[in-house]
């Protein structure tokens, strides 16, 4: 059961690259992630995608990226508002999967986003990914239209919205 956590979030920097090819050669990572993709200076520093190391009580344990939908000719998410954030995210520690991490940290960067007028989020998951789609749901995302291939991959397109109570 997971007790209380601090999330911190920090730019992945070059210093970060044997961390990213640790996580990434996990199976559980591998599964649902380009474990291909790999990190140079260029894609670091790509304008359009914020990438980030997430802590939880100041251990790196996961990854975590938000991009601008509208970085790319013809992406998926191309007809949502302006502003809108596409997210993607992996834990890299084994032994910090299933204990609610991930609904915790991906929810503290959505109020970040949302925080700075961030007018919708969407994601992208593989359809057969039961856990990634049970953790978005919980958040709040919903799907927007069937499962489509795209130059990415096999995806299900969901958002949401800020929650107003």
């Amino acid at each position: 059961m997971m007790t209380a956590k601090t999330y911190g979030f920090r730019r992945v920097t070059m210093d970060d690259l044997d961390l990213l090819c640790k996580w990434q050669a996990h199976p559980h990572v591998r599964e649902w992630w380009d474990s291909n993709a790999s990190y140079d200076r260029e894609t670091i520093n790509d304008p359009r995608v914020a990438r980030w190391i997430v802590s939880a009580d100041e251990r790196p344990f996961a990854f975590m990226q938000d991009y601008t939908v509208h970085g790319w000719e013809n992406h998926h998410f191309a007809g949502l508002p302006k502003g809108a954030r596409g997210i993607d995210q992996y834990i890299g520690e084994p032994d910090m999967i299933g204990v609610g991490h991930g609904s915790a940290f991906i929810g503290a960067r959505m109020k970040m986003l949302f925080d700075v007028g961030v007018p919708v989020i969407a994601t992208d998951p593989h359809p057969d990914n039961k856990r990634a789609i049970a953790v978005y749901r919980k958040l709040g995302f919903e799907p927007f239209g069937p499962p489509q291939e795209t130059q990415w991959g096999l995806i299900l397109p969901m958002r949401t919205r800020r929650q107003t109570r």
